[in-house]
């Protein structure tokens, strides 16, 4: 799996008239390096990827995916939970009697010597 994606401007680079006019070159870079970057009037305006490079990069986004799934299931869950017990038919009493609760303790708060 690739662990770190290169800046634009380290990939080896071929111009727009090089691809046009050389692609067996081209593809030998590709090949070696696993990507491209092709320019046009020196700014990156595409970036070509080798099979191997590409799969790599398909099966990243796939991994990252599941993950990002697994965690919305899993915040969806407890949601849920938390939802059916608010949903229950005593919540409403239960909400009543902690707000009747208000401003009444047993025993007076410290605050520390510094308050």
């Amino acid at each position: 799996m690739i662990t770190e994606l290169l800046n634009f401007d380290e990939l080896p680079q071929a111009n727009a008239s090089q691809v046009k006019n050389k692609w067996g070159e081209v593809v030998r870079l590709v090949h070696q390096a696993g990507t491209l970057a092709i320019t046009n009037h020196s700014t990156v305006e595409m970036v070509l990827l080798d099979v191997a490079t590409y799969r790599e990069l398909t099966e990243s986004i796939l991994l990252l995916k599941a993950r990002e799934q697994s965690v919305l299931d899993e915040l969806t869950a407890r949601f849920n939970a938390r939802l059916a017990v608010l949903e229950r038919p005593d919540a409403a009493k239960n909400v009543a009697s902690v707000l009747a609760q208000r401003g009444t303790l047993k025993r007076r708060p410290k605050a520390g010597e510094s308050f």
